[in-house]
């Protein structure tokens, strides 16, 4: 079988899965990340359902298991901290995920472990980024930020929501590929206290606001801020000065109740801030040429999907797999990556924006309602009845098998490319 020669712009978890993937195949893998190291932070994350399966196929399940967050479950609460209603993680084996998955895991922690996974066979450069490039039926030239350049049979965008090679490849003219929830987001960490255990908690305020507390290690508790708002003028929020994006904060959720305060006031000096809006990335073009698309610079489907990390990682096993399948001939290989994965993205894309305002009410009404709800859900056992009788796989869609792929390390080079 030919062996590629692969650029990967991107090194958060789709890039180095696909990574895992083409190098453990015996194709040639480099990964340029634009950040001057390891990009090994963020904030909890899970895997569910497919993406599961397709970690466990690497053999990095138990690595993954080993450092997953140890919450159980998530809470209701209202402003005197009284709970409304507790979803437990459904640990039982059988079905799918409920709102805490089986495997909750720092987005840091498994950065490192694809990170471990890939070092000693792919080639990792920090602090580089992609210009430009140009494309013929041979080969991808690329250009990067420090004035080299380079050729390769294949250049994949991993490169997140905001993705410039997603941008190079789309047609004059496209129409506007981010489908808005109207919800912004931010999140940091603050100390822990003893009263923060290992069940997250959930608090709706008035105003379209929820905080959520979840805490992952003994000292430090993290605080997830959400605002419903569907404004033009917040959707520049994420792209102001930091301190400029904490003010914004801290003035729409001082009068918020519960524990705000106690998290606006360690918002003052955290490090780990991060906001953003919740957006899906929506676009019929994923590859173009020798150029294509993995992750949310593909197939971007926001956090209220409760996917995004499963999306990414399921992509990654797909177009590996594509790829070997079809090494010979890109253009199929991208085609059938795009037909066989297309039905699942779009299936984990479906948010409905009606069940958004319902969850983020905007009135203390709503609020009471949403709580009364929640509590019947709750008391009833809804919840974990659904989730244990609920199909494993997400909406019924069968992850592929791929013999091409290998998870072998002692594999002899195959043949170079021929381009």
């Amino acid at each position: 079988m030919t062996s590629l020669k692969v650029l990967i712009c991107g090194g958060g978890c789709a890039g180095p899965a696909l990574a895992y993937w083409l190098a453990n195949s015996g194709h040639q893998v480099t990964i340029v990340e634009r950040f001057p190291a390891l990009r090994a932070s963020g904030a909890q994350i899970d895997l569910r359902a497919q993406a599961i399966e397709a970690v466990r196929r690497m053999g990095l399940l138990e690595a993954v298991r080993s450092k997953t967050v140890d919450e159980i479950g998530v809470s209701f609460v209202d402003s005197q901290n009284n709970v409304k209603g507790t979803i437990l993680a459904n640990k039982s084996g059988k079905g799918a995920q409920s709102l805490t998955s089986e495997y909750e895991i720092m987005r840091g922690d498994l950065v490192r472990i694809f990170y471990d996974a890939t070092k000693d066979n792919v080639n990792y450069i920090f602090g580089k980024s992609v210009d430009r490039f140009e494309q013929d039926e041979k080969e991808v030239v690329v250009h990067f930020s420090d004035g080299s350049t380079d050729k390769f049979d294949l250049l994949v965008g991993a490169d997140g929501q905001g993705s410039r090679i997603r941008k190079a490849i789309l047609p004059p003219g496209s129409p506007d590929l981010y489908w808005r929830i109207g919800v912004l987001i931010a999140y940091w960490f603050v100390p822990r206290i003893e009263t923060d255990n290992n069940i997250g908690s959930a608090y709706h305020s008035p105003g379209g606001r929820a905080i959520f507390r979840r805490s992952h290690n003994p000292t430090e508790s993290q605080v997830y801020l959400m605002l419903h708002n569907h404004s033009e003028d917040l959707w520049s929020i994420p792209k102001a000065p930091i301190e400029q994006q904490k003010e914004f904060w801290t003035q729409r959720f001082r009068d918020a109740g519960w524990q705000a305060r106690r998290f606006l006031e360690g918002l003052k000096t955290a490090d780990t801030f991060y906001c953003e809006e919740a957006l899906q990335v929506r676009t019929d073009t994923w590859h173009k040429g020798r150029v294509v698309l993995v992750g949310d610079a593909g197939y971007c489907p926001s956090p209220f999907s409760g996917l995004g990390t499963t999306v990414g990682l399921v992509g990654a096993y797909v177009l590996a797999g594509e790829i070997n399948r079809n090494v010979n001939d890109l253009p199929q290989a991208f085609a059938t990556y795009d037909k066989t994965l297309r039905p699942f993205v779009e299936k984990a894309q479906e948010v409905n924006r009606t069940f958004v305002q319902w969850y983020l009410p905007q009135t203390r009404w709503g609020v009471a309602l949403f709580h009364l709800v929640i509590g019947i859900l709750c008391f009833l056992r809804i919840p974990d009845l659904v989730s244990r009788f609920s199909k494993e796989d997400a909406h019924g869609w069968k992850l592929p098998d791929y013999p091409e792929l290998s998870t072998g390390r002692d594999q002899k080079p195959m043949e170079s490319a021929k381009v």
